[in-house]
């Protein structure tokens, strides 16, 4: 865990100068606890769950676990790093807000180069406590299960908040859709000409992929990688994909892509709106879809191929012995 917590910090943090109530730990970490809550502070071992804004001296938000939608679960190490921002986490408790400023120069070793884009003296983290389970005394056993308990928890909250996630998307691009009756929504927003897909069709579809945040997760279309990501898979070929609809097992798709396709006859293009139970459900498709994430799709049906009525069909298996 601490090492994704890095990662973010790698590429993020800024923040007010150092007037105005910061603090220096060992390490040269400054610190500025903002919302100072009742309670114990973290110990070494204890379980945290946090949500981290990092930025440049300059407001530019490097990283954030908020645009992942999630906070960022830790077990406290026994023995942090001086002047790592971990160290910091030892200031504070449950519901508990910081500003903690890192000098840029202290986190990367001597002769190695500044990522691109990070200018200033100080890398800045703004920290929330979300979740503090304490270790105490506990077994290890009783210890993991309040941490099983609290994801369980956390995700029955991400789930009953859904349907409203997807109304406010909805609402906000000005979607005119119509609801299916699994939930799926969808809007034509360019009509094709044919039959639609149904069952066992080989189609090719154009398509990107995206959170309700806005952010690309995946594409077909070079052009669209190139400007929503700033960069690509050049190891990649771009190209509309093709897939049978229906198809159980390898190569099959998400229900609410199975259902979609079957909306769409050639030529024609749609937005579908997928909650998570027609996606990728409980368990998410880490590290870009988390738990409980409605997806969005604009989709492109650029060919629909009609099985051979003439191909061989597959023999019968036999029958099972009965014994």
């Amino acid at each position: 865990m601490r090492k994704n917590l890095m990662i973010i910090a790698a590429a993020a943090l800024g923040l007010a100068s150092c007037k105005g109530g910061f603090k220096q730990a060992d390490g040269g970490l400054l610190y500025n606890i903002r919302t100072d809550k009742s309670g114990p502070t973290i110990k070494p071992g204890d379980f945290v769950s946090l949500n981290l804004v990092l930025k440049t001296e300059g407001d530019s938000v490097l990283g954030s676990t908020y645009e992942l939608g999630r906070p960022a679960p830790q077990i406290m190490e026994k023995s942090p790093r001086k002047g790592d921002v971990t160290s910091a986490f030892l200031f504070l408790s449950e519901g508990d807000s910081a500003t903690v400023k890192l000098a840029i120069d202290s986190m990367f070793k001597k002769g190695a180069p500044r990522p691109p884009g990070i200018k200033g003296k100080y890398l800045v983290y703004e920290i929330k406590v979300e979740k503090v389970i304490a270790r105490g005394n506990q077994t290890e056993p009783v210890f993991n299960a309040h941490i099983t308990d609290y994801f369980k928890a956390q995700g029955e909250l991400v789930k009953k908040q859904e349907p409203a996630k997807i109304k406010k998307y909805v609402e906000d691009k000005k979607l005119k859709t119509t609801k299916t009756a699994s939930g799926l929504q969808y809007e034509i927003t360019k009509t094709g000409a044919g039959p639609n897909a149904v069952t066992g069709d080989t189609v090719v579809v154009n398509y990107a992929g995206r959170l309700l945040n806005g952010k690309l997760f995946d594409t077909s279309i070079k052009e669209v990688a190139l400007k929503e990501t700033k960069q690509f898979d050049p190891r990649r070929t771009y190209e509309p994909i093709k897939l049978v609809v229906g198809a159980v097992g390898p190569g099959s798709v998400i229900k609410g892509w199975d259902e979609g396709l079957q909306l769409l006859n050639k030529g024609a293009k749609a937005t579908l709106v997928i909650p998570s139970e027609l996606g990728w459900g409980e368990q998410g498709a880490p590290p870009m879809i988390n738990p409980f994430s409605p997806v969005t799709f604009d989709v492109e049906m650029v060919n629909i191929i009609k099985p051979n009525p003439n191909a061989p069909k597959p023999k019968a298996a036999p029958a099972p012995a009965v014994r």
